[in-house]
């Protein structure tokens, strides 16, 4: 007879996955002696928030829950910082954690905590496995709850010896899911309220798109004649070229778009959930009731009216939603083309970079990448004020080819960009980093080199938390504290991996340095020294204290 580990492996097996990331542990020993003998890949990371990051950045990739083992206490404390990018990002994960076994618990035993209060608000569902013979239950039902509704994590302990114990229960056939469709007769009422009005506006985000859903909504929007803004991070929906698109709502909105959502008569949020970044801080919609008329389209009905009340609402995951929508598209009463190519005309000139102080510029580099890069090429981030760039600049043409936290997190692009090239092998996979944003992960760049993900990695590097040094000269002029950082040498770090690391300090030289990276055979690091003065976009440090564009 085999042990609960081995169940548990093989109902991983049976709903089709085929990697998990982790930092192995011995709370959870016979799960990896489960893996031993499995068709499962195993991917061993550095650190806990790395493998949960991974998980993350594979489940946003799939569409199917990313899979994470870590042991308990610290290595759950540690994977936490995944966990809630997949609640807030909605992404299908599911992390494993290590637990004391069942007879020593409530007795602060040996790294002991209580996971369901520890996850509850992080987490759709949070359990405990105490007998091996509910293994499959378990792990069907986990499935379930983080691909319905709103996608999200789910978290599992498992007790030491539950999964050590003998156990030889069979598991369960891959999950079957509900469609969550939405009907036709609600797609017809939304796009009769499209070809109705005259100023009306598509956002879209969320979870649970495809590509097949990133073609409908350009078909829709072409019938409709409407203007679609991608909200936070979510500007691989459209492709960036479409005549359509007409930029992303989130932070450093382009002013003239901001204007269009205000002035829209009619806003139609599909899969978005009208958070502070999509709404600027709540102020392009004013709560509760909103003077555009709304309507709301989200998987989860708890979501709707959570801030703003809706004209109307449909609970529908978005991606299938809208292929229902294109189907029923119809041209509006009135010619609305003028107010596409309007709105297109603004972001295309919102596009042409702006000069920022240095020798090596963030505008010129995110310029050389839309130049080199093949369309499906993934580009990853983390959080900083060098992601300003990235966002502002680069076109996005095709789906899931940007991968970043809409919860901000620090340190996410260094692990996505792992996950990402171990899952499109043939992909460019490139990863932006701020100098801190890197180095709360830079000890995965290991994992890459081990396991021969051919990532490039460009570290924006000024020598300080740019971002909170912006908001310091605002508040605090002239009073920097806590921003500066000595860092490494960047090129050197990759070169003792084994991998390439090069330095740049120019505009010019860039193309052929990063041209070199992409060559390499290797993952690379490339070092950018930016100027500090250069803060993003449209500040610099001096104007930023006194408050004046650049």
């Amino acid at each position: 007879m085999g042990h609960g580990g081995g169940v548990l492996v093989a109902a991983l097996e049976a709903q089709g996955v085929e990697r998990v990331f982790c930092v192995p542990g011995e709370s959870y020993l016979a799960a990896l002696d489960g893996l031993y003998d499995s068709t499962i890949e195993t991917i061993v990371t550095r650190n806990e928030g790395g493998a949960a990051m991974m998980a993350e950045a594979d489940g946003k990739l799939t569409g199917l829950p990313g899979i994470a083992f870590v042991t308990r206490g610290p290595g759950a404390t540690n994977a936490s910082c995944g966990v809630h990018v997949a609640f807030q990002d909605s992404t299908p994960m599911i992390l494993f954690i290590g637990q004391v076994a069942s007879d020593q618990r409530d007795r602060e035993a040996f790294q002991e905590v209580d996971y369901r209060a520890m996850f509850g608000p992080l987490a759709k569902w949070v359990a405990e496995i105490d007998r091996a013979d509910r293994i499959p239950e378990y792990i069907s039902r986990a499935f379930h709850v983080a691909q319905t509704g709103r996608p999200g994590p789910v978290v599992l302990a498992l007790p030491e010896d539950m999964l050590s114990g003998p156990c030889d229960m069979p598991v369960l056939e891959k999950a079957k899911l509900p469609a969550e469709a939405g009907s036709r007769t609600e797609a017809r009422h939304v796009a009769q309220a499209v070809a109705e009005a005259e100023r009306p506006l598509l956002v879209v985000g969320g979870g649970g798109w495809s590509e097949a859903a990133t073609q409908a909504l350009a078909a829709f929007a072409e019938k409709a004649q409407i203007p679609v803004g991608a909200s936070f991070r979510c500007q691989d929906y459209l492709d960036n070229r479409h005549p359509n698109y007409a930029g992303d709502i989130g932070i450093g909105i382009n002013p003239k778009l901001a204007q269009r959502v205000k002035d829209a008569d009619l806003i139609v949020s599909l899969g978005a959930r009208l958070g502070e970044m999509t709404t600027s801080g709540y102020t392009l919609l004013t709560p509760p009731k909103p003077h555009q008329t709304l309507i709301h389209i989200h998987a989860d009905p708890s979501e709707i009216g959570r801030v703003y009340a809706p004209d109307y609402s449909i609970v529908a995951k978005a991606g299938a939603f809208v292929q229902l929508l294109a189907d029923e598209a119809m041209a509006p009463a009135d010619d609305r083309s003028g107010i596409v190519a309007a709105a297109r005309d603004d972001y295309q000139k919102w596009q042409e970079p702006q000069t920022t102080p240095g020798t090596l510029r963030m505008e010129t580099v995110i310029t050389h990448l839309n130049d080199v890069l093949a369309d499906n090429a993934i580009l990853t981030n983390g959080a900083g004020n060098y992601a300003a760039w990235l966002h502002r600049y680069y076109r996005y043409r095709a789906w899931r080819t940007q991968l970043a936290p809409t919860s901000g997190s620090m340190g996410y692009g260094l692990p996505a960009s792992i996950a990402a090239k171990l899952r499109h092998p043939d992909r460019d996979v490139i990863c932006l980093a701020g100098d801190g944003c890197f180095q709360m992960v830079m000890q995965e760049f290991g994992v890459a080199c081990e396991y021969g993900a051919n990532i490039v990695v460009l570290v924006s590097n000024n020598g300080m938390y740019g971002t909170i040094r912006m908001h310091q000269q605002r508040n605090y002029p002239l009073r920097p504290s806590g921003t500066a950082m000595k860092n490494p040498d960047f090129a050197a770090l990759a070169k003792a991996y084994g991998a390439f690391g090069a330095t740049v300090e120019r505009d010019a030289d860039f193309p052929g340095i990063f041209a070199q990276a992409r060559a390499a055979g290797v993952p690379a690091i490339l070092d950018l020294r930016v100027a500090p003065e250069a803060l993003s976009p449209k500040l610099t440090l001096e104007s930023s204290i006194k408050g004046s564009s650049a």
